[in-house]
This record gives structure tokens, sequence and C-alpha cells, in this order.
């Protein structure tokens, strides 16, 4: 059967969950490839922070509106921790997530102590609770923080996690964020690059970066070229206006990347613009579309 295997499964995914891990992917990628990933992660990364303040719509404290979105928007999955989809995923079953399995808060800056973040459970007892509730839970997270002078263990927690989700017919995602004392430059496209390629070492099907500006084309594509058949995911990062944010996520996949990962842009909306801009992300991410129709998207113009 290996000879027959797609491009998109990797070969420890063993020949009994090889179907598995292809129906897994298809549909966090619309069969198309792309992946647009919700990301909802930050409830840890930074507390309370991106959720309560100006600007930020008053449901956003709730960490059911996260599920909300996610439930009414055009996703192709949802990334968070494991105690939230315990929580709430019974009442939005439909949703396929990715467990994040490794979080930490912001509060210990860099010049206090190098960046180090573990696992907090086992790919196993993600199986379990998928399996057990029906879930659709359709992969598994973990952040490695390259240059910090903890990397060897966060390098190989995250070869370990890749390898049994894919044993387990799971998707992997990998966040490669470059920090600590000896990254002078945290968004440089050489180091994303990198950054990228560590990714690809570990086996990731999708890795997630700080991506640079896509003003230089060029050196967006030198990251794309290093990940090889790991997909970049481009992370939204903080609040921009819509068009600006639709209009670089555009050069980005235009440049190669195989999809988006976005969080504030999207959950400090109200649920009815939330969703909408779920939808033009997922338009201009998976569907190809170009930003005009996006925006008529998001404006909820029945044209569109």
């Amino acid at each position: 059967m290996s000879g027959n295997v797609s491009s998109t499964v990797p070969l420890d995914v063993p020949p009994d969950q090889r179907k598995a891990f292809q129906e897994r992917y298809d549909r966090m990628t619309g069969g198309k490839g792309r992946l647009m990933l919700f990301a909802g992660d930050q409830k840890m990364e930074h507390l309370n922070d991106d959720f309560h303040g100006e600007g930020i719509d008053p449901e956003d404290g709730d960490p059911e509106h996260l599920f909300r979105i996610a439930s009414k928007g055009r996703i192709g999955a949802f990334a968070t921790q494991f105690g939230l989809i315990a929580r709430y995923a019974a009442d939005h079953p439909d949703v396929p997530c990715v467990v994040k399995l490794n979080s930490k808060t912001h509060l210990v800056k860099t010049l206090q102590a190098e960046p180090l973040s573990r696992q907090w459970l086992a790919v196993d007892e993600v199986a379990a609770l998928r399996d057990e509730n029906d879930l659709d839970i359709v992969g598994v997270g973990y952040t490695v923080y390259l240059g910090s002078e903890h990397e060897a263990i966060m390098l190989t927690e995250a070869a370990q996690i890749v390898h049994r989700a894919h044993r387990l017919g799971m998707t992997a995602i990998l966040w490669m964020y470059p920090r600590g004392r000896a990254v002078p430059n945290e968004k440089d496209p050489h180091l994303v690059a990198g950054a990228a390629g560590a990714g690809a070492c570990l086996g990731a099907d999708f890795v997630k970066l700080n991506c640079p500006d896509g003003s230089d084309i060029s050196r967006f594509k030198e990251v794309v070229r290093a990940a090889g058949r790991s997909k970049v995911l481009c992370s939204g990062g903080s609040r921009m206006d819509e068009r600006s944010f639709l209009e670089r996520l555009h050069r980005q996949m235009e440049a190669g990347a195989g999809g988006s990962a976005t969080g504030r842009n999207i959950h400090q909306k109200p649920l009815e613009q939330a969703a909408r801009f779920c939808d033009a992300i997922y338009a201009v991410t998976v569907d190809r579309a170009p930003v005009h129709e996006a925006m008529r998207l998001y404006w909820g113009d029945p044209g569109a």
C-alpha cells in the first residue's frame, strides 16, 4: 500500500489509519490542501489581555464565544486547549478541533527566564476524549521556542507528539517560534525560514509561523521552500483593519502559504461579525478568492 500513499499522508501513519488520516486532513482543508485555522489558544498564552478591553466585544470574555464563532463561521479547524474542549464541545459537537498540548502565559519575560512550554497531556488522552465522546478532533498542536536554552526539551516532545498523532491517524501542527536571548529578531525572514525547516524535520503536517510581512515576496518564498511538504500557516498577529488583513493574507497565499491561523482578528468581534470574517478568511485561504469577494462576504452582501 505504501506506493499508493498520498503525499499528504506521512509514512509513520500506519496502513490501518491512513484512510482516517486522509479524511481528517481533507475535512480540515476543504479537500484543497489549504487550512484556515481559527486559533483560540490565547486564553492561556495572553491570559485576559486579548479578551477584555477597549474595542473588544464584551462577549469575548466568555470562552464559549470562541465555540459559537467556530460553529457559525466557515473554518477548517478550531485550535484550543483540552480543558475548554472537554467543557464546551458537547454543545458544539460539529466543530473540528485541534487540541493544543502545551501553552504558557506571557507573564515571565525572556529577560527573566528563557521560554519553556512543556507538554500537558498525552496524545492518547486526546484520542480517548475523541472516541469516548464522538468528537471531531482532527489533530493536535504544540509550540516550540527555537533559540531558547530549553529548545532540546521542546524539540524532543514535539517529535514524539507528531509521531504519536500520526500513529493515531491525526494531523500535527507545530507552532515554531524563534524566541529567547539568542534571538535578536524573531521575524527575520531567514530565521523564520529556518523555523519552517525545523518543523519539517519534526514531521509536522502544518507549521504555524509569525510570518514576516509579504512586502518582499522572495523572502517569504524562502520560508515556503524551507517547509517543503509541511505547509506554512501564517499567523494573523495583532488586530488590524479587515481589508489590510485580507490583502496581506492574499499576498502570503499567492507566495505559496499553505494556510492561515487567526485568533484576535476574529474573536474580538461580535458573534455575527466574527463569523462573517471567518467566511472571508476562509474564502481567501481555501477558495483562493480575491480580496474584493472576501470583503463582500464580510459585509454580508447576499450577492457575494
